[in-house]
């Protein structure tokens, strides 16, 4: 029965890179992500350090353990992040009220460099809005925008 049930499954593996969603919204991801990294090198971020500062850019000031609610990420994969960012000087993190709480905000060099890379952005934005075609660059951030928590 094992056997069975071991070449039913593995005879849709066929079927997999052409129907699996995963696998073609990590490699879409890569691919573009490509583009925002080569973008944003010459102020030494990559795109999720850019898109780290702008979250807080956004709330000023907010707990470590929040951002990483807000962000769908885990808190340790976050605090490493944040550590680097921290190393360099473009963002602090200091205890709350709460000293079991941290807050993270940015630093007046985060916000220098972040200033800087919002012109790398809007280039690497461009290339990828024209490349996509201005239908399919606003269905595919409608259809985005609409994958909410699944399980």
């Amino acid at each position: 029965m094992q056997k069975q049930n071991s070449k039913t499954n593995l005879s849709a593996v066929a079927q997999i890179p052409a129907t699996c969603m995963g696998l073609h919204i990590r490699r879409a991801s890569r691919i573009i992500t490509q583009v925002y990294d080569n973008a944003l090198r010459p102020v030494g971020l990559v795109l999720n350090q850019f898109t780290l500062l702008v979250s807080i850019k956004l709330v000023e000031s907010i707990p470590i353990t929040r951002l990483a609610q807000e962000l769908f990420t885990d808190q340790t994969t976050l605090t490493r992040n944040l550590k680097l960012l921290s190393q360099r000087g473009l963002v602090a993190i200091a205890p709350g009220e709460d000293r079991r709480v941290r807050l993270v905000s940015l630093t007046s060099e985060g916000k220098a460099v972040l200033a800087e890379a919002i012109p790398l952005w809007e280039q690497a934005q461009a290339e990828v809005k024209q490349h996509l075609g201005e239908d399919s660059w606003q269905s595919l951030l409608e259809l985005l925008s609409e994958v909410k928590v699944i399980g």
